[in-house]
């Protein structure tokens, strides 16, 4: 019997990446993880994973890689942020994947699955958005140069029962008599952490995806309105929605991102809603990986 692939997943003790370790635990799945995390009680979630390597280490130390790296046939990178200064988007998505990419040249490891986002370009309004096309094309420039075979997955906003989205607005919606909402009737293809994880799996076990890149999106269509709706319905709290006009969606962002604890909405969140953050079409979607994506209303 073959052994089994060992992968290292940079954000492995995320969202998505406790959805993906729980997927590869299966028996007979033919993947090993290693999962590097500043504090081991961050993991305490993949602990009971039988072939989940919990390492106590940062991904920002150039240090740890030759040690992460060892005896590693592929790499799955969901490391990101949400918010920031351009110092710190620049340093996690275009820094992390540069070096990611020198040292999985020097460890002689070719194999990395990339995620990204939908509405990536240089010339997007946010930061968030311009960041991740540039660390997308610093991998491109490895796979040009080295022979890096990269694999690219874009997906929208990304929902599930330990979500920090639709969960974010049930939370809201128990406490206040309504919503006010900036960018509102932005639009959005929101995908199940579930064909996320399924999506990640089939890239990794088919080398022919190396050199594409896929989008992952639900099969639906809402606004940000209607998504808030949702979760409050969902939860038997629905509130109004009250949509704000620009200038006062913009002030409450400055508002928020002064809060502790971390913004609830930003104003690079507002510049990246401005992004339809739906499939393009001009790309293989989920169908292409021989995924059916299920809808916000089918779980």
């Amino acid at each position: 019997m073959p052994r089994p692939q060992r992968v290292l997943v940079l954000g492995g003790t995320g969202f998505v990446g406790r959805a993906l370790a729980a997927r590869l635990a299966q028996p007979r799945s033919g993947f090993s993880l290693r999962v590097p995390t500043r504090r081991l009680a961050q993991g305490r979630a993949l602990l009971p994973l039988p072939t989940v390597e919990l390492v106590q280490a940062s991904v920002h130390d150039d240090a740890a890689w030759p040690a992460l790296l060892h005896g590693v046939d592929a790499v799955v990178n969901l490391v990101a942020i949400l918010h920031g200064s351009e110092t710190a988007f620049e340093q996690v998505h275009v820094g992390l994947p540069r070096r990611l990419a020198a040292a999985c040249r020097a460890a002689g490891v070719a194999r990395l699955v990339h995620v990204s986002a939908l509405g990536v370009a240089l010339d997007a309004p946010s930061r968030y958005l311009r960041s991740k096309a540039r660390g997308e094309q610093v991998l491109h420039e490895a796979e040009a140069s080295s022979g890096l075979a990269l694999s690219v997955l874009r997906p929208s906003v990304i929902f599930g029962a330990e979500d920090r989205f639709l969960n974010l607005f049930e939370s809201l919606q128990r406490v206040m008599p309504l919503v006010a909402l900036g960018g509102a009737q932005a639009r959005m293809q929101p995908v199940w952490v579930g064909d996320v994880a399924a999506a990640l799996q089939r890239l990794l076990a088919d080398p022919a995806t190396a050199g594409h890149t896929y989008e992952a999106a639900g099969p639906q269509e809402h606004t940000l309105a209607e998504l808030v709706h949702a979760a409050g319905a969902r939860a038997g709290v629905a509130r109004p929605v009250l949509p704000l006009p620009a200038p006062l969606a913009w002030a409450q962002a400055l508002l928020l991102e002064h809060l502790p604890g971390g913004p609830l909405m930003s104003r690079d969140n507002l510049l990246s809603l401005q992004v339809p953050n739906v499939a393009s079409g001009r790309l293989p979607g989920l169908a292409a990986l021989g995924i059916t994506p299920r809808g916000i209303h089918g779980l």
